[in-house]
């Protein structure tokens, strides 16, 4: 069931909808029916007016559905009062997706996020939960133990809640050490953003060679994953695969992946992943900016790639300078490659070292992390010059001749 608001274009609602009966798809159900509304005023009670709540109950019943899906959230008024109206199950979009994710969860603080996201999402919604779980009838003599019941329950989620909250500090300060090992040894890192089944883990595992989840279903990716990848140059950098944004995501999940998101955070380049062959591909990347703005990582140096190229039958008009790919087919990926190189050579200063012949770790990290412009072998050791990642230059001072260029 969705609804075109005022503040929507017809378009928008309709790609929401569509996206909806995908959603559903990824959770494992199938869409039978699609019902849409122009919405002038939403009812406080049922979101929806009488008639269109009547008209739904009268298409489930057809179609014999297991449940109704809206793709809007709901209050706990109304999530109550349409249950009762429709007799069906009722999901808000936002259930919906905490559901995929409970689903795709498979690292500890995946599991975590998600049940602390679930929780936040219960927690406002638990006036009708309390009801159903503590009170199985109404009438006198049953409210107060009903109100004593809702209120335990609430006072369990929250502890729940404080509890997860302290067990995934835990995992961020965990994530910290691990990200301060991986500065320590200053690699540049990139992360794959984009808007959800724009093909990000198929173009991850076609520059890694990753074994990662690949499906053609909205959030087939959620735990974070990095991986090595060599660029031509020889260096090499450090990519990850993130969680992929949509519209309308919700606010429970932004706040419990935090630790998720500061792995874009501490990323040097986003590799934006746009999906070319989607219709509405423009406002998808609006979207994905727009989430971005939301964490506050609107300013990070970010390189577009449009994924899927192979899917267009040559309907898009290919404009120069911009990068087209194939994940799938890996076309043009060495391409990508070539300008990852380029890009971070941009932020790559030329240096000129003096290297004892007692450092051969430093010379082997050099042939790994650096591009080797020239090298000569003299009475004090070896004369390299390199283009380097700004992180390194801490690491290289003391072995920095009077000659190299400013840095």
């Amino acid at each position: 069931m969705g609804v075109q608001l005022p503040t929507q274009s017809r378009e928008e609602a309709q790609e929401s909808l569509e996206e909806l009966a995908n959603l559903s798809y990824s959770a494992g159900a199938h869409a039978v029916a699609i019902v849409s509304q122009d919405l002038k005023r939403i009812d406080p009670a049922t979101f929806l007016g009488s008639g269109k709540v009547e008209e739904i109950k009268i298409v489930a019943t057809e179609k014999e559905c297991d449940l109704i899906l809206f793709d809007e959230d709901l209050t706990a008024t109304q999530h109550r009062n349409l249950e009762e109206a429709l007799e069906f199950k009722v999901v808000d979009r936002t259930g919906l997706i905490l559901d995929i994710f409970a689903q795709r969860a498979r690292t500890k603080e995946g599991k975590l996020q998600v049940e602390l996201a679930q929780y936040l999402y219960l927690l406002p919604r638990l006036v009708g939960k309390g009801i159903h779980m503590s009170r199985q009838t109404g009438g006198i003599g049953t409210r107060g133990p009903g109100e004593t019941q809702l209120e335990v329950d609430r006072r369990r989620l929250r502890e729940k809640i404080t509890r997860i909250r302290r067990e995934l500090e835990g995992v961020k300060a965990s994530r910290k050490i691990h990200r301060a090992k991986r500065l320590s040894v200053p690699i540049p890192t990139i992360s794959l953003v984009g808007y959800t089944n724009a093909g990000k883990s198929t173009l991850f595992h076609a520059l890694t060679k990753a074994e990662v989840l690949v499906e053609d279903k909205l959030f087939a990716t959620l735990d974070p994953t990095v991986r090595r990848v060599k660029l031509p140059s020889g260096r090499e950098i450090l990519m990850s695969d993130t969680v992929g944004f949509i519209r309308k995501l919700p606010h429970a999940l932004v706040e419990s992946f935090k630790a998720t998101f500061e792995e874009i955070e501490g990323a040097d380049l986003l590799l934006h992943v746009i999906d070319v062959s989607h219709p509405l591909k423009k406002e998808q990347m609006k979207m994905v900016e727009q989430v971005l703005k939301e964490i506050g990582l609107s300013k990070k140096n970010m390189l577009e790639v449009f994924n899927k190229i192979d899917l267009t039958g040559g309907s898009v008009k290919l404009e120069k300078g911009k990068i087209y790919v194939s994940a799938s087919k890996r076309y043009n990926i060495d391409e990508l490659l070539h300008t990852l190189d380029a890009v971070i050579s941009k932020e790559s200063k030329k240096m000129t070292l003096q290297v004892p012949y007692t450092e051969g770790a430093l010379v082997a990290f050099l042939h790994q992390h650096a591009r080797i412009l020239s090298k000569s072998y003299g009475e004090e050791g070896l004369k390299i010059e390199v283009e380097v990642y700004e992180k390194y230059l801490p690491l290289l001072k003391p072995y920095k001749t009077k000659k190299s260029p400013p840095v």
